[in-house]
């Protein structure tokens, strides 16, 4: 009987952990965000920011620095409340800021809306709060809008796979605010560490089903 106490008291204390880190992405600071109106990049020397979550950031880093058009990929955070958001802080899952990337490309070569492509075609698009083993409200997928016309490719491309999938999409629509740089050691993580059994297990394998499916998509000579 104690036995089963415990583990009906464990089972309890998960759940209400849980609630409460998803009450955290209910609050208001958080609806404020999400009803924000959106910021839009300058493009610098010709090229162009887009913003995605789509769980651990080093694995939608080498995934979008692997497709042509794209100059460089930064991991960061996004979607939050909170100013100058740490690793530390968005694990708590109380930030409101999922990992995030920033993809800086160059629009005469690769569209936003291929880049869309990209990001759902990556991914485990109807995995709530997570992607593969990494879940939290910090590894919640979100597609980061900067106008009204990035918003209907988003929304466009988010319909036609509910209805190819009979399922609803996880991912969520935000307008864009802020993007804050990942600590130094999370930058290239997959390329610099590839011995890591994270990177070995979780990483690479969803890099190659990418692109595997997506060859067309892919830089030469890429790793």
């Amino acid at each position: 009987m104690a036995t089963q106490f415990k583990s009906i008291l464990s089972t309890l204390l998960i759940v209400l952990f849980f609630s409460c880190n998803n009450m955290a992405q209910q609050n208001p600071e958080q609806q404020a965000v999400i009803d924000a109106k959106p910021i839009e990049v300058p493009i610098q020397n010709g090229l162009v920011k887009a913003y995605f979550a789509s769980g651990c950031f080093w694995c939608v880093e080498a995934v979008y620095e692997s497709v042509f058009g794209v100059d460089e990929v930064i991991s960061g955070y996004a979607g939050g409340h909170t100013q100058n958001s740490t690793y530390e802080a968005s694990n708590t899952g109380r930030t409101g800021h999922a990992e995030a990337v920033e993809v800086i490309y160059n629009p005469d070569i690769i569209s936003f809306s291929t880049l869309v492509d990209v990001y759902f075609g990556s991914q485990n698009p109807t995995q709530v709060n997570g992607q593969g083993p990494d879940t939290g409200s910090q590894y919640r997928s979100i597609i980061f809008y900067q106008n009204e016309e990035q918003k209907q490719i988003i929304e466009s491309k988010k319909e036609a796979l509910t209805k190819k999938l009979n399922a609803t999409i996880a991912a969520e629509v935000y307008p864009f605010q802020k993007f804050w740089i990942a600590e130094d050691y999370h930058q290239n993580y997959e390329k610099l560490h590839p011995e890591d059994p994270y990177v070995q297990n979780v990483s690479i394998p969803r890099l190659n089903k990418f692109k595997a499916k997506f060859p067309e998509l892919l830089k030469e000579n890429k790793h």
